[in-house]
């Protein structure tokens, strides 16, 4: 009798957890608003559909698009003034980005390992800010322009010396 119930409330489980709808059937659509071609037999009798590939090498494709110029603007210690020997750097980015509006980038601010946590933190973010000011005042969308901080959690280079802490004083352009 107990195991009659068993095997009744599994069966029971298990065409409850079935559905009427057929996965083929269902029509998909694109974030357009079109329909997406449904799938077709081929003459082996599988499934088969028409897929594009999809190339998900953006660093090589913006690599190619993106300005030769440095993507690295240095500062100060303690500071976050655009430096005026980074300037034409920054216009040559600017240049590019207002010829290829559909272009984004991603300013990081970086400091050096003095100071604690959270002055680094917003010390990168006052200097990627600064960059992304002067993309702004060039004509660059507000849009393709984005400014994050890692304070000093990303270093270029370790080590305690000037010449080390002064590469990690930074703000990197990273192209999206």
């Amino acid at each position: 009798m107990r195991n009659v119930f068993i095997v009744s409330s599994i069966v029971i489980l298990l065409s409850a957890c079935s559905s009427a709808v057929k996965l083929d059937e269902v029509k998909v659509e694109d974030k357009m608003g079109t329909p997406v071609p449904q799938t077709s037999t081929d003459t082996n009798g599988a499934n088969t559909r028409a897929v594009e590939s999809v190339s998900t090498d953006t660093t090589g494709l913006l690599a190619a698009k993106a300005p030769a110029a440095s993507r690295i603007i240095y500062f100060d210690y303690d500071s976050f003034a655009v430096r005026p020997e980074f300037q034409s750097q920054i216009e040559t980015h600017a240049k590019f980005m207002n010829t290829n509006k559909a272009t984004r980038v991603v300013v990081e601010g970086h400091t050096d390992e003095r100071g604690g946590r959270e002055y680094n933190l917003a010390l990168g973010q006052k200097r990627a800010e600064a960059v992304r000011q002067s993309l702004k005042l060039l004509g660059v969308a507000d849009s393709q322009v984005e400014a994050v901080s890692f304070g000093k959690e990303k270093p270029a280079a370790v080590g305690a010396s000037e010449d080390v802490m002064a590469k990690n004083r930074r703000a990197e352009l990273s192209y999206r």
